[in-house]
């Protein structure tokens, strides 16, 4: 099995990808950046607040298929500036507090629509 995910509750695809496919037992989840879906602007302009509609926005994705933050295996974090850490783990920190999954975190040198940090998920379904 193989299903496309679609929630009108995120921001919209940017590009030719889907924000997340279901599988019989996982859930592939698209980075999130920190856009508000109902203006498609970024949610503020700081690594705290940026991250923290990113994984709200991971969220409401998971849910759509029928998962959760909870159910979390992996996840990416991308972040334009290492720097950023700090503060990015801080309210990673508010999202995940138990049974942790794994995680890497990067820098890249660009993010689309110049976001500061941006996130990605495998979840179980």
């Amino acid at each position: 099995m193989r299903n496309v995910i679609v929630t009108k509750n995120v921001p919209q695809a940017i590009g030719p990808y889907s924000v997340a496919i279901q599988t019989d037992s996982l859930v592939f989840c698209s980075g999130q950046l920190g856009l508000n879906p109902a203006t498609g602007d970024f949610a503020a302009d700081d690594v705290a607040g940026q991250t923290r509609q990113a994984l709200t926005n991971l969220k409401h994705v998971l849910e759509a298929a029928g998962s959760s933050l909870e159910k979390v295996v992996k996840t990416t974090v991308f972040l334009r500036d290492m720097a950023d850490f700090p503060k990015m783990n801080a309210v990673y920190a508010e999202f995940f507090s138990a049974n942790l999954p794994a995680r890497s975190a990067i820098a890249a040198a660009a993010l689309p629509k110049g976001g500061v940090v941006e996130i990605e998920a495998i979840a179980l379904r």
